[in-house]
């Protein structure tokens, strides 16, 4: 038997259950406590996972006396700031699930302190963890399509819109952008190697949103449904992004990569209105370039397999406990990220093209 790796989750709503399920598969994986604000609910969801001589909390802060090496953030997005610094001031690693935080000031500070204290910042994009998404990102570092001048991503839902803490944006900070709109912003980012985002033109929209024929919450619902930008990266590089919770349209269009020397074409997995977004897997990979004068259209093989990847991110942040290693998913990444994200707001609000800025580390 080896050490026993004491994590505790700080609010237990849909997400946290993932969680301690991954937890629980895990060997000399202890979930030893659980928070929630909510009086009763920690504990009516230890009762109900069945989580062995877990104790419950509605302070978080209490909780984090407990001794355990690391912390799952599973609250609405408005807490993920204070509840990842509480806890890696606390001395626990953290694994904080996306988006890291609601403002980009609210993130560097998270990352400022995952410095200070040396703990793990890692956030949680599982879509990393499918192995066709691995194979993109080797395609493009490799060098197989040469200089990538313009990238277009993003996915879009006919009818997807969520409720509840999702739809305010003092408990969310933006919609379909922080919702579905990071998987996308990630795919792209992390195939291309985290460029630095340099500015963004950027209209976002909630039509459908504030509209009570589509919407049940349509009186409380202020967050965007629709947003479109296009961002400069370093390198002279184009990031064309769109993303929508709702539509009058079945797609909008795939992800490509268009290089100097070949182009790569990618489609999401899935099928019915949740398909069409980039929080699953790949559909197909298509390789586009010229050979002795003749356009070659290639399909990559996609993968399949039987990895959940959910619960891979969870034994990765485990595992990196465990071996003592980096944040699997570091929190430095995705401020670049939630950088763009910011400057969606910036801009879409102002009317007019704004700058991004975010300190070296």
């Amino acid at each position: 038997m080896g050490k026993v790796t004491k994590v505790g989750i700080i609010g237990s709503g849909g997400i946290a259950t993932g969680h301690a399920q991954a937890y629980l598969a895990m060997e000399n994986v202890q979930i030893v406590a659980v928070a929630d604000v909510v009086p009763g609910k920690a504990q009516e969801f230890i009762d109900q996972l069945g989580i062995k001589d877990a104790k419950a909390f509605t302070d978080h802060n209490e909780m984090l006396q407990e001794e355990m090496d690391g912390v799952s953030i599973c609250t609405p997005n408005v807490a993920h700031h204070r509840t990842s610094i509480d806890a890696l001031q606390a001395g626990k690693h953290v694994l904080v699930e996306k988006p890291l935080a609601v403002t980009l000031d609210q993130g560097i500070e998270m990352v400022k302190v995952a410095k200070e204290t040396d703990k793990m910042l890692s956030v949680g994009f599982q879509p990393r963890y499918d192995p066709n998404m691995k194979t993109v990102k080797e395609i493009i570092q490799s060098g197989q399509l040469g200089d990538v001048y313009y990238v277009e991503v993003g996915g879009g839902r006919r009818r997807g819109m969520p409720g509840g803490t999702f739809i305010r944006t003092e408990l969310a900070g933006a919609g379909a952008m922080a919702d579905i709109g990071t998987y996308s912003l990630d795919l792209a980012l992390n195939a291309l190697g985290h460029p630095k985002s340099l500015t963004v033109s950027a209209f976002t929209s909630n039509h459908f949103g504030t509209n009570p024929l589509y919407h049940a919450e349509a009186d409380k619902f202020e967050v965007e449904d629709f947003g479109v930008a296009m961002i400069r990266l370093e390198g002279g590089k184009i990031l064309n992004f769109k993303i929508s919770w709702a539509m009058h349209m079945d797609t909008l269009g795939p992800t490509i990569f268009l290089g100097k020397d070949a182009g790569l074409k990618l489609t999401p997995a899935g099928e019915g209105p949740w398909s069409g977004v980039w929080d699953g897997g790949i559909g197909s990979i298509s390789l586009y370039h010229d050979e002795e004068g003749k356009h070659i259209e290639k399909s990559i093989p996609v993968q399949e397999h039987d990895i959940n990847i959910f619960e891979a991110k969870v034994h990765d942040f485990v595992n990196a406990i465990k071996e003592g290693k980096l944040a699997p998913i570091p929190g430095e990444e995705i401020l670049i990220n939630q950088a763009i994200i910011d400057g969606i707001i910036r801009s879409s609000a102002l009317g007019k093209e704004v700058d991004i800025h975010i300190p070296e580390f």
